[in-house]
């Protein structure tokens, strides 16, 4: 009994102490290489928002400690490998006064980006750069970003554009396959830069939102007129509809063939209820004047015509306002 009771106490010690080994094992566990990894970009030019693409021109570097090479790398989001252009800064990798090993890139290529273009024209889109290593996962090897906060030359800019944002970020990248080896699926250190860009405000107010509202006033000023003059009413909301439907075509051959409404369609289709509203509006006020009892009215029928012309605009800035907010 005595030998019992000893088997069962050193089997519940041993037991106690296998997750402090595992612990130890799992901290004797080689941590990967950190390589910090930076960019500065020169510039971004052909951006094709149909293809869905543009070109970046941009330095990359690496400095490290250890004996994995970083600089073999993957633009993931690259296309059009025919058209790169890469120049490395030195045939061999440099050793740094401090120990560290360095080497880097001049890289020019075409880079894909899903263009999300429901907020047009107010849409706003990061453009990414993306790399991997191709040879070594991230039980091996990091990026980190570099200290470096220069990340655009002086007096970078697009045309058209507006810089909102430029911005290191790394993360894992797991592989939902194996790519047919027996192990699992890879994991990979991926590093992202990230510019994001906008359309000037002035181009929706000006080039877009200021023609529109010139043509609903146009066609608001239909309630306005004396109910006497039916032809010059009814002209006006129907020249403003014409109007808004080729000025609608206009924005809409410059995007892609998209499966949903932007924004711009969303107030084009408030726009289409307003000339509507009118136009049933100035029907039904001309159809009482056919009666000769209701034609003793024509004032208080011209008033209420004014009247809902006034609410109508309100009803207009109220609605572009709130759809411009909740995009």
């Amino acid at each position: 009994m005595p030998k019992r009771l000893l088997h069962q106490a050193l089997i519940a010690f041993f037991l106690f102490l296998l997750p402090f080994g595992a612990a130890q094992a799992a901290d004797k566990k080689p941590k990967p290489q950190k390589v910090y990894t930076g960019i500065y970009l020169m510039n971004v030019y052909d951006l094709d928002i149909n293809g869905y693409s543009y070109y970046a021109d941009f330095y990359l570097w690496f400095r490290w400690k250890g004996k994995f090479d970083p600089t073999n790398i993957e633009f993931v989001n690259s296309i059009e490998k025919w058209g790169v252009t890469q120049t490395m800064f030195h045939d061999s990798t440099k050793v740094l006064p401090d120990g560290y090993s360095y080497n880097g890139m001049r890289f020019e290529g075409r880079f894909y980006h899903s263009f999300e273009l429901s907020d047009f024209p107010m849409d706003r889109h990061p453009l990414d750069i993306r790399i991997e290593n191709v040879e070594f996962p991230k039980d091996s090897l990091v990026y980190v970003p570099d200290t470096s906060k220069n990340l655009l030359r002086e007096g970078f800019n697009i045309p058209g554009w507006k810089i909102k944002k430029a911005e290191i970020v790394t993360h894992d990248n797991t592989y939902k396959t194996n790519f047919g080896e027996p192990t699992g699926p890879p994991t990979f250190s991926n590093f992202t830069f990230k510019l994001t860009i906008g359309r000037p405000l002035s181009y929706f107010l000006l080039k877009l939102l200021l023609p529109l509202l010139v043509m609903l006033m146009a066609s608001l000023l239909g309630l306005f007129i004396h109910p006497d003059y039916i032809d010059a009413r009814i002209s006006l909301p129907i020249g403003g509809l014409l109007s808004c439907v080729f000025l609608q075509q206009s924005y809409s051959t410059a995007l892609p063939d998209v499966g949903y409404m932007v924004l711009m369609d969303r107030i084009y289709l408030v726009a289409y209820v307003l000339i509507a509203i009118i136009m049933m509006r100035i029907i039904r006020g001309s159809n009482l004047l056919t009666d000769r009892e209701q034609r003793e009215n024509i004032q208080k029928i011209w008033a209420s015509d004014r009247r809902r012309g006034y609410q109508l605009m309100f009803f207009i800035a109220l609605a572009i306002l709130t759809l411009v907010l909740i995009r």
